[in-house]
């Protein structure tokens, strides 16, 4: 691990001090604040006031654990070790170079999966939105901060931020297949308002909040010259380990 570290330092010694580069954030931010304010003035109350179909409920349910950190945290964890260890075994070039390439995505989800859930569970606490189940006693707009109480911890969608990090991470890496993974995040983060566990405006804050967080890790990683490169325009686009066959 401490040779890792060692040649991490070295990447970023040899790339030198580069600022940061400007990707038009004021923008985005004020897209994504409309965008919860406008979900919380128009369908955060029905939403809370009725319930869904049966049969919406029961597909919720069927996908809404994808959201769940765990199972995410623990597979990146074992692609990073597992391509390490096949770094250190195998010997061609190109082998080396593909379990290389495979270890720095389960570091790169690890990172982004772990932290921007970490960051998000902060947020929800110190907010302290009480959640769908209570719209009738306290309405689409109470918030109580550092309550302690899970019931009151509805904003940003942690689910949903582990869904938004984890397809803008693969969208970022693989960016031939973007529009299915942005899918696929809108998708599995509505099941949290399907199963009643969160209202719109808690999802859309939890997926672009995690994807943000896996935009400028992608970005950090590329500072290093980790499966990424920046574009002229700082947009940080995936990287080949190895040459093609």
């Amino acid at each position: 691990m401490w040779a890792l570290l060692v040649s991490l330092d070295r990447r970023r010694r040899r790339r030198g001090g580069r600022a940061m580069p400007s990707l038009r954030w004021r923008a985005c931010l004020f897209i994504t604040l409309n965008a919860v304010i406008l979900s919380m003035l128009i369908f955060d109350a029905p939403i809370g006031a009725g319930a869904l179909p049966e049969p919406i409920q029961r597909f919720g349910e069927m996908l809404t654990d994808f959201g769940d950190s765990g199972w995410l945290i623990l597979t990146s964890a074992l692609l990073f070790f597992h391509g390490r260890a096949g770094y250190n075994i195998l010997r061609s070039a190109r082998a080396k170079a593909q379990a290389l390439y495979v270890s720095w995505i389960g570091a790169y989800l690890f990172t982004t999966v772990v932290f921007s859930g970490l960051l998000a569970n902060l947020l929800k606490r110190m907010i302290g939105r009480a959640r769908p189940e209570h719209f009738h006693d306290l309405g689409v707009l109470s918030f109580t901060p550092f309550s302690g109480d899970a019931a009151l911890e509805s904003f940003p969608s942690g689910h949903s931020t582990t869904v938004g990090a984890f397809f803008a991470a693969f969208a970022l890496l693989f960016p031939r297949y973007r529009v299915p993974f942005i899918a696929c995040a809108i998708w599995l983060g509505m099941t949290r308002v399907m199963v009643g566990a969160h209202y719109p405006s808690d999802v859309i804050a939890g997926l672009a909040f995690g994807a943000w967080f896996s935009l400028l890790t992608a970005i950090v990683y590329a500072r290093y010259g980790l499966l990424f490169k920046l574009c002229p325009d700082g947009w940080p686009t995936s990287k080949r380990y190895f040459p093609d066959a």
